[in-house]
């Protein structure tokens, strides 16, 4: 299967999710996204990792970092492996200097991408989740202004009682406004309503 080159493109608090948030990776030279809700501890270390902060002691990945390099382990890539049921899986993808043979060690995305960022290595997804989980972004709305969404809620405030072009036009705006969390959330609801 082929490997599609991810790069991070931001990281800001959930507006639905207290103490969450939304990291967003990018297709690599195209308009794709795709956001990952992700605790805070975990955007804490992604954060300072991609600030080059040092702290006075060293942080949970810091310690991996540390340990993999003692142990003589090498870190060769980051993958975004699968998506079940909204649920993102990783794999870090490493080998031994003693063995040519790579390990795939299990992981949460925002835990792999922590310590891949500490190592300096590609993060790569493959196409059937970029597809399912993706938001494409037109040009103009990559060189759109930012604007706030005028659109009224419903009294339940649920997507489901959207039509269908309704729900294009709020995924659009979402966009628009760089809001990829609520833009996944509608995705998801059009994504239910084609299968």
């Amino acid at each position: 299967m082929e490997k599609i080159r991810l790069e991070i493109l931001g990281l800001s608090s959930s507006q639905s999710q207290q103490g969450s948030f939304a990291l967003v990776l990018g297709e690599e030279g195209r308009n794709r996204r795709l956001p990952i809700i992700i605790g805070m501890f975990e955007a804490q270390a992604i954060a300072i990792e991609l600030e080059k902060i040092t702290s006075n002691r060293p942080m949970t990945h810091d310690l991996f970092k540390s340990f993999a390099e003692a142990f003589n382990y090498n870190i060769h890539e980051i993958i975004i492996s699968d998506l079940r049921e909204g649920v993102f899986f990783a794999k870090i993808i490493c080998s031994s200097n003693n063995s040519y043979r790579r390990i795939e060690i299990d992981s949460r995305p925002s835990d792999a991408i922590a310590i891949g960022l500490r190592f300096n290595v590609p993060i790569y997804t493959y196409e059937s989740i970029l597809s399912e989980a993706g938001i494409v972004i037109s040009d103009e709305e990559e060189n759109a202004p930012k604007r706030k969404s005028e659109r009224k809620t419903s009294s339940s405030g649920s997507l489901k009682d959207y039509t269908t072009e309704e729900l294009e036009e709020m995924l659009q705006e979402a966009l628009a406004e760089e809001n990829y969390e609520k833009a996944a959330k509608i995705r998801d609801e059009i994504n239910l309503r084609n299968k």
